[in-house]
Order: structure tokens, then C-alpha cells, then sequence
């Protein structure tokens, strides 16, 4: 098996424990909840109760009439649909889609003329999201199942791009990139929440796979995130903080990974969720006119 199927493998089952005690109404699911027989959650902690990525990214009156086991099994670090822009009309594509709650919210923005697409490897989220798409009534939503590094559409087909807390648990980053470029119409917009880091994090941290799972591990540097936006063809990348976290923070992501408690000062102001964003240029226009040369 391969570093990028295992990493898979992990990510699938940890994801898919998560799902799994959200269908069986088991209570919130949040990212540092232990799964089934594990003594640490995706990020570490053993709280079920506290979770500094997970916590507070919805406000109700955004979350209403939403079904409550979306957003119990969401994992995200941020709220890509308050900060996407989605316009009437538009198809809207996230990238590990989890529960749906994005896609979700996506297709309100969108409406009934608009599309959103939520894309998923792991059975028990996708079956979880398919039951919540039912309980929203949503008519213009449509979840597929495969990888983020191959996305099952055509080229030139997708509006907005968004993700929550996703593309850092992938083993090719670049690819996952290259691959939203292409699937981007014209203009099209990139817009992802994401954990990424500040300078780099000690290799113990990165080595260690709860971490990994718990979107911290994998980030991407913030400058190496820019210039890889760059590098498939995207322009005008940015990164937007929405949260850091402190020693505290770090000190509960590292929490039950037998880790050593003094990595959490190696940590601090190192680790952020930030809202990235990008633009796909748009198609040069053609003239033929005698307007082209006046």
C-alpha cells in the first residue's frame, strides 16, 4: 500500500467512526471525540466537550431548518459558505464533503437554479449526508463519491470551489489544486477554509497520524500554500486568518498522542485556520470586429 492509501485508510476510518455515531445518535461528533475503542480523537484531546478547530464556526440563525446531524458531523475548521460569495445560479463543489452541512448551506445561496456537489471517499459520510439531504428536501444537491486528488467532473464546470478543514489531510496536495483548477469555469473562484501554519512545526508533530487526521499535521506552510495556488495556474491567492490558536489550543491537540506536553511552545502562533482564496483567470476574449484595433 502506498504512503497516500494509507494515509487514506486512516483518514476514512477515523471519518467514518465519526459519521457512524452520528447515525446512531450517539451526540455531537466532535473532531476530537475518541472513536469507538481509541483512547484520542482525530486531534488528539480526549474532551468531547471542548475542541479549539471545531468549535463555534455556525451561528444558529445560518444553521435553521439545517438537519441537526450535519452539523454534528462536521469537522471543519471554518465557514467557507460565510465567506464564499455564492451567488444565485452558481454550481458550488466541496471538497470532502463530510455530513453535508456545506453543501447544504451551499445550495440555499445558490438556489433552485444553482447546484451544489459535495464530494466524499468515506461510505458512512456519504450515506450520513444522503439522509440529510432528505430531511432538508434540498433538490439541487448531489453528493459523489471519490478522491479529492481525481474529482469526478468535467473540466470547466464548477463556479466555486469551497472545503472545510480537508485539503490538509490529502497525501498530494498539489494535486488536489491542480485538480480544482480544472474542474473551475473561467473566473472561477476558489474558496476554502483550511488549516495552515506559520513557519514550520517540529517533526514530531509531523510524524504523528492522530495529528494528521486532526488537520494539523498535514497543513501546508503559508507561503508554500500561495505558491503552489500559483504554480497549477491560479491568481491572486491569499490566505484570511479566522482563528489562531494558543498554547492552551495546542496543548488539547496534542493531548493523548503521547506527545511531549513541551511541543504545544513549539506550536504556538504557528497554527491558524484561515479562509484561502483564488481565482481561476478568466477565458481571454476573442475580437474580430473593427473595434479590436481602434
Amino acid at each position: 500500500m502506498s504512503d497516500i492509501d494509507s494515509l487514506r485508510a486512516t483518514v476514512a476510518a477515523r471519518y467514518g467512526a465519526t459519521a457512524s455515531k452520528v447515525s446512531a445518535g450517539q451526540g455531537a461528533a466532535s473532531c476530537c471525540a475518541p472513536a469507538s475503542g481509541e483512547s484520542s480523537g482525530c486531534c488528539g484531546t480526549t474532551s468531547e466537550s471542548w475542541d479549539p478547530i471545531t468549535s463555534d464556526l455556525y451561528d444558529a440563525g445560518q444553521v435553521s431548518g439545517i438537519p441537526a446531524e450535519a452539523l454534528l458531523a462536521s469537522l471543519g475548521c471554518g465557514n467557507p459558505t460565510a465567506l464564499a460569495e455564492l451567488k444565485t445560479g452558481e454550481t458550488v463543489l466541496d471538497l470532502g464533503s463530510g455530513g453535508g452541512i456545506d453543501v447544504l448551506l451551499s445550495a440555499r445561496r445558490v438556489g433552485p437554479t444553482g447546484k451544489a456537489y459535495g464530494l466524499d471517499m468515506t461510505d458512512e459520510m456519504l450515506a450520513l449526508a444522503l439522509e440529510n439531504k432528505a430531511k432538508a428536501g434540498a433538490t439541487n444537491v448531489e453528493f459523489l463519491k471519490g478522491h479529492i486528488e481525481s474529482i469526478p467532473l468535467p473540466s470547466n464546470s464548477v463556479d466555486v470551489i469551497i472545503s472545510n478543514c480537508v485539503i490538509n489531510l490529502s497525501g498530494d496536495k498539489r494535486k488536489v489544486l491542480a485538480e480544482s483548477f480544472r474542474v473551475l469555469k473561467p473566473g472561477g473562484r476558489f474558496a476554502v477554509s483550511d488549516i495552515v501554519v506559520r513557519g514550520g512545526l517540529p517533526e514530531a508533530v509531523k510524524e504523528n497520524m492522530a495529528l494528521w487526521t486532526g488537520c494539523v499535521a498535514g497543513a501546508l506552510e503559508e507561503t508554500e500554500f500561495l505558491s503552489m495556488l500559483r504554480d497549477v495556474g491560479f491568481v491572486n491567492p491569499s490566505i484570511e486568518p479566522t482563528r489562531e490558536y494558543t498554547k492552551a489550543d495546542a496543548l488539547a491537540l496534542i493531548e493523548g498522542t503521547g506527545l511531549a506536553p513541551q511541543l504545544a511552545d513549539g506550536i504556538e502562533g504557528k497554527i491558524l485556520s484561515g479562509f484561502i482564496r483564488a481565482t481561476k483567470p478568466a477565458a481571454a476574449k476573442s475580437c474580430c470586429g473593427p473595434e479590436c484595433c481602434a
